[in-house]
């Protein structure tokens, strides 16, 4: 595959809890060079970062991450924030509890109520595949499917597991047609990445990708 045509679907992501401004502004960096399709920063950056880049990559940024329990108020909050901040995309954690507890009702009204706080950004939904069964992994499909967001995603990348080949076909294979794949988390080379957008991904999260490109480039 195209290198080009792989880095322009990878979301150049920097979310660990000691990222410095030096830190996100090479990720910036990274991400207008090599044609990314965003930079995915925490909340906190989103206005510097998008100040500083002014419209020449997408800022991404992550709400409830990683792990899923604030209130929807909290999170409806935390979406328009960043928006107002100049985030282009919006990253979300699902409540994994509700989940477990077969609410399924809960999640999608919450999905549906951060949409509508998006402003008509993007919404990725993060159902962090590694703490799902199958059946509530397909169950979280027919839920993203129906609520008005644009990706669901599989990972954070710090619930103890990330995208895996098998997630992203199951993905594939229930989700409605309109809805878009995200894998994320452990996407740790080229070739991950072609088999990814092969079995039906769209974007990828990962720093990998581009620090290939550039090991490449030496």
């Amino acid at each position: 595959m195209e290198l080009q045509k792989i880095l322009s679907t990878v979301d150049h992501t920097l979310l660990s809890q000691t990222a410095t401004w030096d830190e996100i502004r090479a990720i910036c960096d990274d991400g207008v060079k090599y044609g990314c399709a965003s930079v995915c920063i925490p909340a906190s950056y989103v206005k510097q970062a998008a100040d500083y880049v002014k419209g020449a990559v997408k800022v991404c940024t992550v709400i409830g991450f990683p792990n899923g329990y604030d209130t929807t108020a909290v999170k409806c909050c935390a979406a328009a924030d960043a928006v107002k901040n100049g985030a282009s995309e919006v990253d979300m954690v699902i409540n994994l509890g509700w989940v477990k507890d077969g609410r399924y009702d809960l999640v999608l009204d919450e999905i549906r109520q951060i949409k509508a706080a998006c402003d008509g950004r993007l919404l990725k939904v993060i159902v962090e595949t590694c703490m799902l069964t199958e059946a509530e992994k397909i169950e979280m499909c027919r839920v993203v499917s129906e609520s008005g967001a644009d990706y669901i995603k599989t990972s954070t990348g710090f619930g103890g597991g990330g995208a895996t080949r098998e997630d992203v076909a199951l993905f594939k294979a229930h989700v409605a047609p309109h809805l878009k794949i995200k894998a994320s988390g452990g996407i740790a080379n080229l070739q991950d990445a072609e088999d990814f957008l092969a079995l039906g991904a769209d974007r990828l999260g990962t720093s990998r990708i581009v620090k290939a490109v550039k090991a490449m480039e030496k």
